[in-house]
């Protein structure tokens, strides 16, 4: 028995080193390949997803950089109406918007919601048709990041027990834009972490390191070291959704200097579903005088 006990845990000594050797493996260029193609794959399907959850937003804003003081602190109720998202004021500088501005606020989600189950209407069309615009663009951007970049193994690390997988994306030469979107890639490099299991987005950095013109360079130019940062969590089985957006770019519109420093944080995901049982969840609040919701 106990030479038996002593194989066991022999056994287990040497399995729990295959697994480290395993986790300390780099992945071939092929696999990075695969993981990537699943990795888009799965976030189209988190798209298609977002569009029955709504969820709250609470946007942070600095005029600079540097600024110690918020010029816009709001948070949102954002409700997908169909053909994009509604906006709902809740909270202003940590103060509830009054319970009868959020009632009309929720008043015209209901206006939305029953716009969208009309298709036929002449103005839902010319939104239908905007809200497909936009999707293609961003589906179109989403399959470019495979070919608009080259992917560098960067190692592996662990959060909340799971395993990331983390990735340097450089612009491909090669790569021939389609788009003034797709064109974007060209001007930015990138850090992914990746959830190798689920193979799922979990963050990611980037950075702008040459400058984009817009219309030429007359609409406007955005400058080289603008940095933006994303990062997902699971929100529900196999979906994942944004919880921190992070924007720092300086620019010039026509003549104008700009610049956007935000943070939006983004929780309490929850489904509404389709306009039509969005529609009914708003008019049961509607019908129940709901005030603003408390925050969460």
């Amino acid at each position: 028995m106990a030479l038996a006990a002593f194989a066991a845990c022999a056994l287990a000594v040497v399995a729990a080193a295959s697994d480290s050797r395993q986790e300390a493996r780099p992945l071939s260029p092929e696999e990075i390949r695969v993981l990537m193609e699943r990795t888009l794959s799965n976030q189209h399907r988190n798209d298609e997803a977002l569009a029955e959850y709504e969820r709250r937003e609470r946007r942070q804003a600095r005029k600079d950089e540097s600024d110690t003081q918020l010029s816009e602190d709001k948070t949102f109720r954002v409700v997908p109406t169909g053909t994009g998202t509604l906006r709902l004021l809740v909270e202003e500088a940590g103060k509830p918007v009054p319970s009868e501005h959020y009632r009309r606020q929720l008043r015209d989600l209901e206006q939305a919601l029953l716009w969208a189950l009309e298709p036929a209407e002449s103005k839902q069309k010319r939104r239908v048709e905007k809200f497909d615009k936009r999707s293609r663009e961003r589906t179109e951007m989403v399959d470019a990041i495979g070919d608009a970049f080259l992917f560098t193994w960067q190692g592996r690390e662990t959060a909340n027990s799971h395993s990331l997988v983390r990735l340097s994306l450089e612009p491909n030469p090669a790569f021939k834009p389609h788009s003034r979107n797709t064109e974007m890639f060209r001007h930015a490099r990138a850090t992914l972490w990746i959830d190798e299991a689920a193979a799922q987005l979990v963050r990611a950095e980037a950075e702008i390191v040459t400058d984009i013109s817009i219309g030429g360079g007359f609409l406007g130019k955005i400058y080289r070291g603008g940095r933006f940062v994303l990062e997902q969590k699971q929100v529900a089985d196999g979906v994942w959704f944004p919880v921190r957006y992070a924007y720092d770019f300086t620019g010039r519109k026509f003549l104008f200097g700009f610049e956007l420093h935000e943070v939006t944080l983004a929780s309490a995901y929850r489904r509404i579903g389709p306009p039509k049982e969005a529609l009914a969840a708003v008019r049961h609040e509607l019908s129940n005088a709901s005030p603003a919701p408390a925050s969460r």
